[in-house]
This record gives structure tokens, C-alpha cells and sequence, in this order.
């Protein structure tokens, strides 16, 4: 039978060490399978994490127990240490892409599609935002005899430019708690904020390479539209004005 999460939703537990198993074995292949002390540093990172947790090692298998009775998770044995590897495309049913989209959607929670081909960079690298919706689409309209859908698309909160899309692994989604986290009073969450301060080093290196290459060139990057102003444009010299 199918993997329908309206029947049998993961915990929390679950999500996030599923989702790490399925992290590691594309960004540290040679350190997969994982063992159980691997798993929980990798469940309890600060970076990439959204909501970031604390989850003990007896937690995290007990996470493991209960994924293997759901064919998800996979354990390895062996003379040295017990591994553990995730079966999610399999036990899911759906293909690598679409396990790619909803790791990440468990591990940083609601994202929109653009958000989700720059964080897939290291697990996946999708042609274009089209394909990324394409495989969400796909997910959201999975039938009823598959186990339902898996992703649903979020209402486009106050402000935002792009609507966010969100996993149901773990059940129906709780729009109360995500529309308060969205509100503008909210505090930003801690991915959310390193992803900010990013993006604004990025555009102040753009900002510098432009300055450089104008200079270069003898012109003025204008910072205004029709006003002739430049980034740093040099004063009149005194009468001139």
C-alpha cells in the first residue's frame, strides 16, 4: 500500500530525520549511510534548519524505528557500527527529483519554488524554476489511490511577491501558526535571517563590481532613473553647479 500521510503522518521527529538522511547522502555521499550519532548532529544543525531542533539520541531512534515500520528508512549492520540509510523514492513512490523537493521542504520549511531550485543547488540542480513546479505540481496532484497529496500551495502571505509551498508528510498543514509567523510583527526565523543578511553581501558586491566597472569605463551608474545622478558621482566644482 502507498505511503499516505492522511492515514499515517510523520512526527516531527520523523520529518526531520528523514530528511536528513535524505540531505547527507547527496552533500557527504562518503559518509553515507549515517550512523546514529552522525544523524542526530546532522538533525540538530543551526544552519539550513528551519524550525532548528534538539533532538536526543533516543528520539532520533525511535524516529528510525518508526520509519522502518513505514519501509522509509533502511538499517545497516555491521561489525563496526549500525548505519542507517533512507528508502524515501521507494517507500514514497515518487521520483528522485520530487524526494530532493520535499527533503528540503522538511528540513527549512514552506519555501517558494525559486527559493527551493537555489536550496536543491547542492542535492539537485533543476534546469529552471518551470521544472521545480512542474515536479510540485505533480506531488500536489497525486491521486487518492497513490496516498493523496504530498505538497500544498500556500496562500500568498501579506507583502509577499511569490507564494510559498509547503509538504503534508507530517498532516495538514497549520495556516494559523504559518500566517502569525508570516505577520510583520513576527520575528524572522533563523534561516530566514542568514538568508537576508546573504542575499544583502551579494548585492553589495554587485553594487561594488559596478562601481569598478564604471569607473573603468568613465561613466556614472545612474541611481535614479531620468535623474543623471551616478553611485558616488563627484561634486560640481564651486560655480558650476
Amino acid at each position: 500500500m502507498p505511503f499516505d500521510p492522511r492515514q499515517q503522518p510523520l512526527t516531527p521527529a520523523q520529518a526531520r530525520v528523514l530528511a536528513t538522511l535524505l540531505e547527507k547522502a547527496r552533500t557527504v555521499p562518503d559518509s553515507y549511510p549515517l550512523t546514529l550519532n552522525a544523524l542526530v548532529t546532522g538533525c540538530n544543525q543551526k544552519t539550513s534548519r528551519d524550525p532548528v531542533m534538539q533532538v536526543t539520541d533516543g528520539e532520533a531512534q525511535e524516529a528510525l524505528e518508526g520509519l522502518r515500520r513505514m519501509a522509509l528508512a533502511v538499517e545497516i549492520s555491521s561489525q563496526r557500527a549500525t548505519r542507517w540509510e533512507h528508502n524515501f523514492p521507494r517507500g514514497v513512490g515518487v521520483p528522485d527529483q520530487s524526494a530532493v523537493l520535499l527533503g528540503l521542504l522538511m528540513l527549512r520549511g514552506p519555501q517558494t519554488a525559486g527559493e527551493l531550485r537555489i536550496n536543491a543547488e547542492r542535492w539537485h540542480r533543476f534546469a529552471d524554476i518551470s521544472s521545480v513546479e512542474a515536479f510540485l505540481d505533480e506531488l500536489q496532484e497525486r491521486s487518492d489511490e497513490k496516498g493523496g497529496p504530498l505538497v500544498v500551495l500556500l496562500p500568498r502571505a501579506p507583502g509577499a511577491r511569490e507564494p510559498r509551498w509547503a509538504h503534508l508528510l507530517c498532516g495538514p498543514v497549520d495556516m494559523e501558526a504559518l500566517q502569525a509567523a508570516a505577520s510583520p510583527g513576527a520575528p524572522a526565523s533563523g534561516a530566514l535571517q542568514a538568508r537576508v543578511e546573504a542575499l544583502e553581501a551579494e548585492v553589495a558586491a554587485l553594487q561594488a563590481t559596478v562601481r569598478r566597472l564604471c569607473a573603468e569605463l568613465g561613466v556614472e551608474p545612474d541611481t535614479e532613473p531620468g535623474t543623471g545622478s551616478g553611485i558616488d558621482a563627484p561634486m560640481s566644482p564651486p560655480g558650476q553647479e
